[in-house]
This record gives C-alpha cells, structure tokens and sequence, in this order.
C-alpha cells in the first residue's frame, strides 16, 4: 500500500470551520476592544476643514485610530462596527472627545487677530442616546476649557429619525451651550426635509459619495447643487468630504461650496502635526 492509501481520502473542510474562524476572530476582536478601553490605546487624528476659497484652516475632524500592541494602527472601519455591536463605542467616544477637547484648547495660530479651529466630532447613535450625553459634554468642556464654540458635534441623519422629538431636545439642549451642530453624511439617510428645518444645525456635510461623482455628469454635480440650495435655506454652512483633486475643488467652487475636506489637501494627522498646521494657518489649494 502506498503511502497515499495509508493516509487515507483527503480530510473534507467542514462547512462549520469558516463560521467557526470568524466567531473565534470576533470574540478576539472583543477582547481586545475591551482591553483597549480600559488600557485608552486609541488615540485621536485630526483632519483640516479648510475654506474652498483660500485654503484657511477653519477646523479639524477628529478620527479615532486603534494603537494596537501587536498590529499597530489599527484604522476605525475595523473596529468600530464592534465597538457599537458590544456598547464599547461609549467608552471609546468619551475617550475621544476627551482627547479632542484638550487637544483643541491647545490650539493657537501664530497670527492673535485669528481665530483658533474648532475640533469636530462624531457621534455615533449608540452615544447619541445616552441618558448622560449632555452631562458628558459639561464635564469634558469644564476640565478641558475650550470654549463651547469651538467643540462642533457631527450627527447622522438617520440618528435623527428614530425619535425627532427627542433628538430635537438634546440637539436644542447642545446649542443653547454654545456647541456647534453638524448633519454628517448627508443624502445618505433618509431624513424628511419636512423635519430638517426642526432641528438646530449649523452646517450641512456633502457626503464623499457625492464628491466622488461629481465629474460623472450634470445629473450628479445638480445633486450637489440641490444640497447647497437645501443648506442655504436652513441657514446652514455647506462642508464637502472626500475632496480629491483639483477638478472636484473647482467643482464644488462653482456650487458654492464653502468648505471642504478631503486628501487632496491633507490626510489625517497626528495631534503634533495639526498643531503645526494651526500655526501655518492654511493649506496649499493645489493640492
């Protein structure tokens, strides 16, 4: 008998063994998170908002990055779908608030007659409903001291609907403290503009789908057009995200678009680099 036949048929996998792997990668990934929150391994990058017009630094996103021991930078896409599934985002989202606000009071452009960026952050709707939010919000403005004005909170559209009277409270109850309000991703909820009008916002963010369309025809650059025509009638302020060349930049100049966000003028940075850029006061709009 060959060595072959002596070894048998060749062992079939088992059609539990993927579900099994990718159960064992979650409850990994768990463990971890849990670790990480306890341990505060995740850290803060900031990416600029800057003018469309002059390129001036007007504010920073904050984004959370994973530290991981053995993986390193570990980018949020991997994580906080976890994160939200376990209610760990709680703790992760304080943590990043805490970092962004101390981060953001050290803020200071070399020029006085300017005024320092605000820090932008988001809120995901597990946070959004917390009891607590507006008592977390008073804590970490208090100890952190940055002035109200200068923390703006980005919420989803879809966040709103759940419960718009409710929402409408809280997001009444933030502005009344001074805390700028942004509807993050818009077009890709499902928001009446029956209820936009209801709520306190300051600025609407154009959702990088739309950017990355808007050279594929008239159709797509007339959405844009639409949601700046949306804004203005709400009094709000238009931010563009995923901005990634000249052309889109010109673009969105031409639907007036006021502020932009995107690679093509910086990646997200590490706190020190931010700060840096705070003191160079503007990026280069050629990319």
């Amino acid at each position: 008998m060959s060595r072959r036949n002596r070894r048998g048929p060749p062992r079939r996998a088992s059609s539990a063994e993927p579900l099994h792997h990718r159960g064992v990668a979650q409850l990994t990934l768990e463990t971890g998170l849990r670790r990480a929150v306890e341990r505060e391994e995740f850290e803060v990058h900031y990416q600029p908002i800057v003018s469309a017009l002059t390129g001036e630094v007007r504010g920073f996103e904050a984004l959370v990055r994973w530290r991981h021991p053995e993986r390193g930078l570990v980018a949020p896409a991997d994580f906080i779908p976890a994160a939200e599934e376990t209610g760990l985002i709680n703790g992760i989202g304080r943590s990043v608030l805490r970092q962004a606000c101390g981060e953001a009071h050290r803020w200071h452009p070399a020029d006085p007659e300017r005024p320092a960026p605000y820090v932008s952050v988001n809120l995901s709707a597990v946070q959004f409903l917390q009891r607590d939010l507006l008592a977390q919000i008073d804590e970490v403005l208090a100890n952190s001291r940055l002035a109200p004005g200068r923390l703006c909170l980005e919420i989803t559209e879809s966040m709103l609907m759940e419960d718009p009277e409710a929402a409408a409270r809280t997001l009444t109850a933030l502005r009344e403290r001074g805390v700028r309000l942004y509807i993050d991703d818009f077009g890709t909820g499902y928001s009446s503009l029956n209820y936009l009008h209801s709520f306190p916002f300051d600025s609407l963010k154009i959702d990088r789908t739309f950017t990355a369309k808007l050279g594929d025809g008239e159709e797509h650059r007339g959405i844009v057009q639409a949601v700046v025509a949306i804004a203005r009638h709400l009094g709000m302020s238009v931010i563009a995200e995923g901005v990634e060349n000249g052309e889109q930049l010109e673009l969105l100049r031409r639907l007036g678009c006021e502020n932009v966000q995107g690679y093509f003028f910086s990646r997200p940075l590490p706190a020190p680099e931010a700060e840096r850029l705070v003191r160079r006061a503007s990026v280069n709009l050629a990319g």
